[in-house]
């Protein structure tokens, strides 16, 4: 009897453990009205993005061209040294110039698909692309 007990607790402690685990990666607070963003994963994945976007857009203005890399970025707006290295927590940035025609793509892979964590993609229009599925590209959904 006092096994059963034993155990029955232990099962009871961890559904409990589970579900309040569960229930804080759910918990998203907003950063901003209109955050699009499903997790605090999410949302310095799309930060991160935003500040590219818009470095590349300084970039072009100063430059009549955008970067070929990020490592041409450092000191543009807001892109620091730092936002050179490609591993951005949960994220993976992916970074490709089209030299001859002068655009580029931006991604970042999540080192693990799940609903807090879907893949994002942009090139020189700004727009950025979310996917819940596999890679993000210019076909996949408009973020909001």
């Amino acid at each position: 009897m006092k096994r059963r007990y034993g155990m029955a607790m232990r099962w009871t402690m961890a559904v409990v453990l589970s579900a309040g685990m569960a229930a804080a990666q759910a918990a998203y607070t907003p950063k901003f009205p209109g955050d699009p963003a499903r997790s605090d994963a999410e949302a310095a994945a799309l930060g991160y993005m935003r500040t590219v976007l818009r470095a590349e857009k300084l970039y072009k203005k100063k430059n009549n061209h955008y970067a070929t890399s990020l490592a041409d970025l450092v000191h543009t707006g807001s892109f620091t040294r730092r936002m050179v290295n490609p591993d951005r927590g949960d994220y993976t940035v992916g970074f490709r110039a089209h030299k001859d025609k002068d655009t580029f793509e931006l991604t970042m892979t999540p080192k693990q698909m799940d609903a807090q964590h879907r893949s994002f993609y942009a090139d020189e229009d700004g727009v950025i692309h979310a996917n819940e599925e596999g890679p993000a590209d210019e076909k996949s959904p408009v973020v909001k």
